[in-house]
């Protein structure tokens, strides 16, 4: 946690954005003028801070690139201000193929750089005729795809989230586990599931992560359709709210305002070190893993991966997640038998993490649905040898995954004698050409 030692003072900020951009940076630039002038370190700005449109139509139409007028002026306000800014939803407009948008939060340091940029997983679609609520945010927007690793920030390491993820606790369970201390809920929670869940939901994320959550808020009337909760609020790791904004009030329709509290690194630890629970968790009985998109090196990034003692050419490689590679084999019991390795030179299957197997199976998968596209097939033998008695002879985890058609052997059984023979000298195929080999990694790497 940077600032002074351990601790770091920020602002969470509330306010009732309209479809009015101009107006609604003027109420922002004054809010992190306010939190400057108190101390603050990084500002947190609410979902849709950026406008809040009328219709469907409207909401397209006001959306700008990331390169536009609106981000512009945040990354010259945090400059101007030397304030790191999270920018808790902006409607970030897609290629120009694209009919939707993205609901990104965007973190700005204090030298008005984008450090990061989180998509909204998980989408508001939610019809409750009694309540008067009616929202399909799917209509408009473009659900992520990844779930960001913490991001170095003044208060420590920042997960990033948006409203509805706050419904979804495996995610902050998920950023704890890589190493969150603050969970961030940028939200436009409306006045009715707000007055009922908003502030149970905050300090529950609080609470069973033993993490800060920040969660700035829209505030009132938009406009004649949508009315939001309000109560921006910092809350501690054992559940206790340092800092909150008002509540929506039929008597006060808009509010800009926003709630100063210092996050102290020494509390957290201490929450941490008397319970436990992280420790405590059973990892042996269940287990939480990220299965969404990774950011990952090329494929090409490095000249050849090691399978054992081998080095594989990266031009036979087609395809790297983030714990193993897929390549194109030597030697080939049928037409597109490719190997599935660990990128860790781990022996057999039990010294893999529970991610890595994850990974690894999650890839075999992926890459079994390619070859049949390819091959033409209609099926797939996928085997492990997992130790020598079982036929491995390179120490690594590895994966065989052969396309298969009918008829392809007299006996179906018969492909398992041809793979525990077709690495031994004597066998009927010869070892192929490196550039046979090169040029079926090409043609794979299209598929992904």
């Amino acid at each position: 946690m940077a600032s002074s030692g351990d601790k770091c003072t920020i602002a969470v900020c509330q306010m009732t954005a309209t479809n009015n951009k101009e107006e609604n940076y003027d109420i922002i630039d004054k809010l992190v003028t306010e939190a400057a002038a108190k101390n603050a370190k990084m500002v947190f700005l609410p979902e849709a801070c950026d406008y809040i449109g009328t219709n469907k139509n409207e909401t397209k139409s006001l959306a700008e690139g990331i390169d536009g007028p609106v981000m512009t002026k945040y990354k010259s306000l945090a400059k101007r201000n030397d304030m790191w800014l999270s920018v808790g939803g902006f409607h970030l407009k897609g290629s120009a193929e694209e009919d939707k948008l993205y609901n990104a939060h965007i973190i700005i340091d204090n030298n008005g750089v984008i450090k990061a940029i989180y998509k909204k997983l998980h989408l508001f679609d939610v019809d409750i005729p009694e309540k008067n609520i009616q929202l399909k945010e799917s209509n408009d927007v473009f659900s992520g795809d990844q779930i960001l690793p913490p991001i170095d920030s003044p208060v420590g390491p920042l997960g990033l989230l948006i409203c509805y993820d706050l419904r979804f606790p495996e995610v902050s369970i998920l950023l704890r586990k890589k190493g969150t201390n603050v969970l961030t809920f940028p939200s436009a929670f409306t006045s009715g599931t707000g007055q009922a869940h908003w502030e149970v939901l905050l300090r529950a994320r609080a609470i069973e992560n033993q993490c800060y959550v920040i969660a700035a808020a829209q505030y009132g009337k938009h406009n004649s359709k949508r009315t939001s909760h309000g109560q921006a609020m910092i809350v501690d790791p054992w559940g206790q709210i340092l800092a909150e904004c008002i509540k929506y009030s039929e008597n006060t329709p808009t509010n800009a305002s926003i709630a100063i509290a210092t996050l102290d690194n020494t509390k957290l630890n201490k929450i941490r070190q008397d319970i436990p629970v992280f420790q405590n968790r059973r990892d042996d009985m269940y287990q939480l893993v990220d299965t969404s998109k990774q950011e990952v090196p090329s494929i090409d990034a490095i000249p050849f991966y090691m399978f054992n003692s081998h080095k594989i050419p990266s031009s036979t490689v087609f395809y790297r997640s983030k714990h193993c590679f897929a390549f194109t084999n030597i030697r080939c019991v049928v037409a597109g038998h490719v190997l599935v390795a660990s990128l860790r030179s781990a022996k057999r299957l039990p010294d893999l993490a529970p991610e890595e197997i994850c990974d690894l199976f999650l890839t075999v998968v992926k890459v079994q649905k390619v070859l049949e596209i390819v091959y033409k097939a209609s099926s797939s033998t996928i085997c492990v040898q997992d130790g020598p008695a079982a036929g491995q002879t390179i120490p690594q985890v590895h994966c065989h995954v052969m396309p298969r058609s009918n008829g392809d052997f007299n006996q179906n059984d018969e492909v398992y004698e041809r793979l525990a023979a077709h690495d031994k000298p004597g066998y009927e195929q010869p070892i192929r050409k490196l550039e046979e080999q090169i040029a079926e990694a090409t043609l794979l790497r299209k598929y992904f």
